[in-house]
């Protein structure tokens, strides 16, 4: 059976969000949020992160600002301040289990993640996780990503797709999506496959250095 886990990053963004959770809750289905530090320091967006929580789904920490990734400018300074600074923003909101997902502008690679980032999810036992499928849903027309996600759901055995809380228009098709994927016998699970797990619980998994700017990281099996 095929798996897929669904994330939503970016967020939370009042209005949006909701319709995410409406069509997730109408098929009592799971999702991991991965939270933007600041949009939950404003109060509108933390009622909408609250309703996140409240209706079961785990939250993880995407960062402060959401702006250039940490292997590009990764200081210990700058680390602290989106890794840790978003922590503080969202510490009531998180579960036993803290998740960390790097902003990578949707592609995979040493821009991820700096040593000094490493260091500090380590040293706070984050949980890291990353991705298999980013169908784009910005490109126009805003339908076109549902037939990319079903690509990548038919070309992998377990996927974790990357969809956004913003782009409103995509979500029109969130609905029609989650239906087509119960209708394939799709398990749909809030889990994440060991290869996109680089961190587990602080714990280094696998070669990190290929997330990783720099060349000082020390592997575990």
């Amino acid at each position: 059976m095929k798996r897929l886990t669904l994330t939503f990053d970016n967020g939370p963004v009042p209005g949006s969000t909701e319709r995410i959770l409406r069509a997730l809750d109408e098929r009592d289905l799971p999702a991991t949020f991965f939270m933007v530090g600041q949009h939950v320091t404003h109060p509108a967006g933390r009622t909408t992160a609250q309703r996140v929580k409240d209706a079961g789904h785990a939250i993880g920490n995407h960062t402060t600002s959401h702006t250039e990734p940490l292997g590009i400018s990764g200081t210990e300074a700058r680390v602290r301040a989106e890794i840790g600074g978003a922590h503080a923003a969202l510490q009531d909101l998180l579960g036993a289990e803290l998740l960390f997902r790097p902003n990578g502008r949707g592609v995979l690679g040493p821009h991820l993640l700096s040593e000094p980032a490493v260091a500090f999810l380590t040293t706070h036992q984050y949980t890291v996780v990353t991705w298999n499928a980013v169908p784009r849903e910005w490109e126009a027309p805003s339908d076109s990503w549902v037939a990319r996600a079903h690509r990548a759901i038919e070309d992998q055995d377990w996927t974790v797709l990357v969809l956004h809380d913003h782009h409103h228009q995509a979500i029109d098709q969130l609905p029609a999506f989650l239906e087509s994927v119960l209708a394939r016998d799709i398990e749909i699970r809030p889990d994440f496959p060991v290869d996109c797990v680089p961190i587990r619980r602080g714990s280094i998994q696998w070669a990190i250095d290929r997330l990783t700017t720099g060349s000082g990281i020390q592997n575990t099996p």
